[in-house]
């Protein structure tokens, strides 16, 4: 860790050697030795959603105490023990041996599949085999909480080729989502990775998301039938496309070890988590100085199941850190701060929402609990020490959603400001949407600042004095605009990066043509949203927030949010 808590030289000037910090677990978690990498793929066409199907009807009670699920238990590796609070931190979890991860195979024709989650971001809690080929899974829920199950990631070994196997996972958190608008999960097979260089696809038939239990909270289930493209195969299940802790360190040993892009990017580390994982913070600007340059911030991965905001910032930094000549205007008209991964305690044990303090960071922002809540925290503080030096002229914060299609932002219009204002708030997006018009919705937008939003990063920055805040959102799914109707890739994923990129500089052209027609085109739709000719004039002062947009589809906060 020494590299990574040594003092840091400005922009430019050589760097000591990057060394890869090994993961700390809490030390409650089980965790297996085998490391769990996965090639990069892209599908040579784009994988189309699958048609929505109706809710399921429940063919047996989901209770293994009834002795209504039968015949086998396949119990999956206990990811953590019973524990309220989170109380110490290791390299490789809990001590000793490994506990059993499933029941003894009975011989070659036992066909019972074998679970596992025990390494990182991994989260299966148990499956339950309740016919041949049809298996019930339990999420675990995040650490130190009872809630926040819809991140899922988990192997499967023993697989067959020709059934078609049925999983429904029993206690997903959420009353909608995407499931039942034609998402797909992810399969992983690691024979084909090997073999044909594929990685991972969009799989699964009679995809379907209803109401499960009748409990309080009420649970969902996402059910979906597949075959498994060879036999004894080793193959991963997830949410969406995994992107770990131990990912983000090699990318970051890549950074450090090339000459060219190291002159003008520095890692530090912003903080260290609970756990004592470093919290990696990004500086990078072209070298010879800052004097008169504006600062930029960006974060990701506050919520540690929305991996596909690590990708987005993965194409963000790679596009900044690259030779293209809009990336070398850009490092010499900005400062970049950014912080690729601000719950790295969340990620590294598969949590959906939460850090190890059990709850969600982002509604932590100005709390003055740096011990609980250390990457938001120090964020926020870094923010307010660079502000009282330079203009911040933009905070984005990367997110996923599991429940709209498409890329779209939130930001901030708190209704007391004066229509230029208002209008500026509406800039940036709109400007977005030119340049990805087939993944990024305008329409899809919201700028209303809500009181239960008052502590996340976004309006925290604007509170502080970032003009221009806003969270960046990508679908679990895919986009549904222009021609497509199909999964993002990651290659779309890492693409969002490098428009934001090109947006940014529209934004700041000196030039006033794109701002201003921009200006006059956000009028316009604000003009038609209150039912009003465009031109019409009118004050904009008594307009509330509320009234140019449905406060009923914000933020993807789980219901259970306090």
């Amino acid at each position: 860790l020494a590299p990574l808590r040594q003092p840091w030289k400005s922009p430019g000037e050589p760097q000591a050697p990057f060394f890869l910090p090994t993961p700390r677990w809490p030390v409650e978690c089980e965790v297996i030795q085998e490391k769990i990498e996965h090639i990069e793929w892209v599908p040579p066409k784009p994988e189309p959603f699958c048609p929505p199907m109706g809710p399921e009807q429940a063919l047996y009670t989901l209770s293994e105490e009834q002795g209504t699920i039968t015949p086998t238990t396949v119990p999956a590796p206990p990811t953590v023990l019973q524990g309220s609070c989170f109380t110490g931190a290791r390299v490789g979890g809990a001590p000793g041996l490994l506990s059993s991860p499933a029941a003894p195979l009975e011989g070659p024709q036992d066909t019972t599949l074998l679970f596992e989650s025990r390494f990182e971001s991994g989260n299966l809690q148990k499956a339950i085999k309740v016919g041949p080929y049809e298996y019930v899974l339990m999420l675990r829920p995040d650490l130190y909480t009872a809630k926040h199950t819809q991140w899922f990631y988990f192997r499967v070994q023993n697989t067959r080729q020709e059934p078609l196997y049925r999983f429904t996972i029993a206690n997903m958190a959420k009353p909608k989502s995407l499931y039942g608008q034609g998402l797909q999960p992810l399969l992983y097979s690691q024979r084909d990775a090997q073999s044909c260089g594929i990685g991972w696809r969009r799989v699964g038939t009679d995809v379907r998301y209803s109401r499960g239990s009748a409990g309080e909270p009420p649970l969902f289930r996402l059910s979906w039938t597949v075959r498994f493209p060879h036999d004894s195969d080793m193959c991963f299940f997830a949410a969406c496309y995994p992107y770990t802790y131990s990912d983000l360190q090699r990318y970051l040993c890549t950074l450090a070890a090339d000459p060219a892009r190291s002159r003008y990017c520095t890692v530090q580390a912003l903080c260290h988590s609970l756990a004592g994982n470093p919290v990696p913070l990004l500086t990078i600007t072209s070298p010879g100085g800052m004097a008169g340059k504006r600062v930029v911030v960006a974060s990701a991965r506050v919520h540690p199941g929305e991996s596909g905001g690590s990708w987005a910032m993965r194409g963000f930094l790679d596009f900044l850190l690259s030779a293209h000549a809009d990336a070398r205007l850009l490092r010499r008209l900005f400062v970049f701060k950014v912080v690729p991964m601000l719950n790295p305690d969340g990620v590294v044990v598969g949590n959906s929402r939460c850090s190890l303090a059990g709850r969600d960071p982002n509604r932590a922002y100005g709390m003055a609990l740096p011990g609980s809540f250390p990457g938001v925290w120090h964020l926020r503080a870094m923010v307010q020490r660079v502000l009282a030096e330079r203009e911040v002229v933009l905070y984005c914060d990367f997110h996923g959603h599991s429940r709209k299609n498409n890329v779209f932002m939130y930001g901030c219009d708190a209704g007391r400001d004066g229509t230029g204002t208002r209008l500026h708030q509406r800039v940036f997006p709109l400007m977005l949407s030119k340049n990805a018009p087939d993944k990024f919705s305008f329409s899809s937008c919201k700028f209303q600042v809500q009181k239960s939003k008052e502590r996340t990063g976004r309006v925290s920055m604007w509170h502080l004095g970032v003009s221009h805040s806003y969270t960046l959102e990508v679908a679990f799914s895919g986009s549904t605009l222009g021609e497509r109707s199909s999964h993002f890739s990651v290659q779309d994923l890492e693409s969002l990066g490098r428009l934001l990129c090109d947006t940014l500089l529209d934004f700041c052209d000196p030039a006033p043509a794109k701002l201003q027609q921009c200006l006059v085109e956000a009028g316009a739709l604000l003009q038609r949203q209150m039912g009003r000719e465009p031109g019409s004039g009118g004050s904009w002062s008594d307009v509330s927030p509320s009234e140019l947009e449905s406060s009923t589809s914000g933020s993807d906060s789980s219901v259970s949010d306090g």
